[in-house]
């Protein structure tokens, strides 16, 4: 796919990794959505610096916990900006929560973001994804594929997505391609010590840890040169899922 002119809508783009896809897109040449929810700072400001480097990119606020204002959210986009060709579903929460102690609550609202907003803005791009030929890549994680029980509901949630992608694959097949990304420490949680972040480096067998560019670079191989590719959860964690 030709990234340039394009529009892109990236959720959950205030902040941390989903920032750095949506600057990464606009790097390209797209008009980006940025979705934010808590963090429209972030967003505002993201916007304002693709805006004077001479792109274009508009801020869309959504709590994409009710599944209608996810649906509703890409036609939002669409409608203002004029189209919709790559949907990047990277809104999400990451809680330190132990199987033993998560409440009900506490466990759906994780899932509430981390898949069901990923199912219902998914749903609601269909029509004008299918029209564009267009793409979806969900971002994934190293915890849907394998067990941590420290995080539970989060881990649950990932795998999710990483079945979502397969689902969502057949179901859009032959029109959109849908892949994720399941990137490992290429953006460590803000509250992780200089001790934390050197055993993380340690214990990965490329002996360090990588950076949002990583991520970022798997993505715009799916948009640019994955055509062929569809239903595929793609590893970007230094080999941490090898250990």
């Amino acid at each position: 796919m030709e990234l340039g002119g394009r529009v892109a809508l990236v959720t959950g783009a205030g902040r941390r990794l989903g920032q750095a896809i949506a600057r990464a897109l606009a790097g390209r040449e797209m008009t980006v959505a940025i979705h934010h929810h808590a963090s429209s700072a972030g967003a505002e400001a993201l916007r304002d610096e693709i805006v004077a480097a001479g792109g274009r990119a508009a801020c869309f606020a959504a709590d994409l916990t009710d599944a209608e204002a996810a649906a509703e959210l890409p036609g939002r986009v669409a409608a203002e900006l004029g189209g919709l060709d790559v949907l990047v579903n990277s809104a999400a929460v990451m809680h330190r929560l132990a199987f033993e102690d998560t409440t009900p609550a506490q466990y759906d609202a994780v899932l509430d973001l981390n898949l069901r907003a990923v199912f219902f803005t998914t749903q609601g791009a269909t029509p004008r994804l299918r029209a564009a030929h267009g793409k979806v890549v969900n971002i994934a994680d190293l915890s849907g594929l394998e067990p941590w029980p420290g995080f539970a509901a989060h881990s649950i949630s990932k795998a999710g997505v990483v079945m979502l992608t397969r689902v969502l694959a057949r179901a859009l097949a032959p029109d959109v391609t849908v892949n994720a990304i399941a990137p490992g420490t290429v953006l460590v949680p803000e509250e992780y010590d200089a001790d934390e972040r050197d055993r993380l480096a340690r214990t990965t067998p490329l002996r360090r840890l990588g950076v949002p560019e990583d991520a970022t670079a798997a993505l715009l191989y799916l948009l640019e040169g994955g055509d062929f590719v569809t239903g595929e959860t793609l590893v970007v964690d230094g080999g941490r899922l090898l250990r």
